[in-house]
């Protein structure tokens, strides 16, 4: 079962999920880094370019913080390319002693969602400020905008956008762009929409532009992600 809360970290969702039988999971990219506790291990999921396959083992409990924006950077303390399309050991990112005391600590929590959020708001407290240019192309791209007209809104060259891009969310803003209008897809067909409605509304071209583009990015059919 997955559960979900806002964090009171902004631009970040802690969440939970048990499964009840060995199964495959596919985890579609979504422009996020998070931050897992499984048992007794600390890992570091980094931002998806394409839809991620993993084995979950029936029973085992996943708690995470999921990072939104280029919050979860900050909190790793490196930039998000680096963790692009990986699953990282937090011991290899951090010194492994706090590792090993956190991973203690989080095994005695009765409510280990919370105590990760502790762990991140001080590192966040520690970190330089939030870039709000970071904050403002994100919102944008969600919003549709093209990535010409945000770098000019934001006042950056293509150049200059695209390596902000790459250490904040793990990607240029073209691919960022392409995640989160297929979120925007997704979400709609989930609610009801029509294929060819809900392509029209996230940014398509039309109905076969969604489909080529879920087929890229998740290696699946939209009708199987709706179902």
């Amino acid at each position: 079962m997955y559960r979900e809360r806002p964090s009171t970290i902004a631009h970040a969702v802690v969440w939970s999920s048990t499964v009840a039988t060995a199964e495959e999971h596919r985890v579609l990219p979504d422009g996020c880094l998070d931050l897992l506790w499984s048992s007794d291990r600390l890992v570091v999921a980094g931002p998806d370019t394409v839809a991620h396959l993993a084995s979950w083992r029936p029973g085992t409990p996943f708690v995470g913080l999921r990072f939104a924006a280029g919050v979860g950077p900050r909190v790793l303390g490196l930039p998000a390319h680096e963790l692009r399309d990986q699953r990282v050991p937090l011991d290899t990112l951090w010194p492994g002693a706090d590792v090993r005391r956190l991973a203690e600590r989080l095994a005695e929590a009765t409510d280990p969602g919370t105590l990760l959020e502790s762990v991140a708001e001080r590192r966040l407290g520690e970190a330089p400020p939030a870039d709000p240019v970071v904050e403002r192309v994100a919102w944008r791209l969600s919003q549709g905008a093209a990535v010409g007209a945000v770098a000019r809104e934001v006042g950056l060259s293509a150049r200059q956008l695209h390596r902000r891009s790459l250490d904040a969310f793990g990607y240029g803003p073209k691919t960022l762009a392409r995640v989160l209008r297929l979120n925007r897809a997704l979400e709609l067909g989930r609610s009801g929409t029509p294929a060819a409605d809900a392509a029209f509304a996230a940014g398509y071209a039309d109905q076969a532009h969604l489909s080529r583009e879920v087929r890229s990015l998740t290696g699946v059919t939209l009708t199987t992600l709706v179902a």
